[in-house]
Formats: structure tokens, C-alpha cells, sequence
């Protein structure tokens, strides 16, 4: 198996959230689902496991946070273009999501920043690297005498 990341987070609704990831690019795998998580395919080696909260406690003995009004993660999503984040921020939106700011082009960077019916935090971003490389080797360059 790949290396993969599964991102467990805690929802009051799981079908409301299936609906929500859905409608963001994820696919449900099945094979990982059931009345109290969905696997959400996020990419071959990304995916969001969705898990009711009595679930969710079982793998933890933490106080589950209400992420409307706490921040325990900023989750950044990788897109090839900017009107890629575009239409994932809109889907987000139009599919019960909160828009947390709209579009923030720094050129070499694009994105936007979304919330899950949850509160749990999407920053989707495009970024040119070369771009991004050169300015910060320009930035680290000691100014002329």
C-alpha cells in the first residue's frame, strides 16, 4: 500500500456530510463505510473517514471540539488551476459549506478558504512552485551596497 493519509473528522450529520464531499470532488468508498463512517476519497492517496461523534469517541478520550467555533485544523487542498479552486469553493458553498474569504491572488498563489457544514476548515489553493521558488530566492538575495 502507498503511502496515504486518512483524515478522521468528527460530523453531527453523516449524511449531510457524504452529500457535502460529494459534491467537492470525493468519492464514498464503501468498502469503509458504514451507518457510522464514510471513507471519502479525496485522491489514490487522500482520503476523509467521516465518522459519526460516538464513533469518532471511541478512538479518543478527548472532548470532541465543536469546529463552528474552535479551530483544531486547517486542511489546504492542492488544485492545477485556478478556476479549479474556483469550482470547488462554489460547490462548497452551494452544497450547505460557509465561505471563510473569498479569492486571494498573490500571483505565484491562488485560493479561497471554505468550511464543511461542520466547521471544519478547506483552504484550496493553486500555486505556480517555480514562481514561488524564484521570489523567495529573490527575497533571501542581499540588497545591493
Amino acid at each position: 500500500m502507498a503511502k496515504s493519509i486518512f483524515v478522521n473528522l468528527p460530523v453531527t450529520d453523516l449524511d449531510r456530510s457524504v452529500r457535502f464531499y460529494e459534491a467537492i470532488g470525493c468519492t464514498r468508498d464503501a468498502r469503509f463505510s458504514n451507518e457510522k463512517a464514510a471513507a471519502m476519497k479525496w485522491s489514490d492517496t487522500v482520503s476523509f473517514m467521516l465518522l459519526t461523534h460516538e464513533f469518532y469517541a471511541t478512538f479518543t478520550p478527548k472532548q470532541i471540539i465543536d469546529a463552528k467555533t474552535t479551530s483544531g485544523a486547517l486542511i489546504a487542498l492542492s488544485f492545477d488551476s485556478r478556476a479549479d479552486v474556483d469550482a470547488v469553493s462554489e460547490a462548497a458553498i452551494a452544497a450547505r459549506g460557509r465561505e471563510l474569504h473569498g479569492p486571494e491572488d498573490e500571483g505565484f498563489m491562488y485560493s479561497r478558504a471554505f468550511e464543511d457544514p461542520d466547521g471544519h476548515g478547506f483552504g484550496p489553493f493553486w500555486m505556480d512552485v517555480d514562481a514561488a521558488l524564484a521570489g523567495m530566492a529573490d527575497a533571501r538575495e542581499p540588497a545591493a551596497a
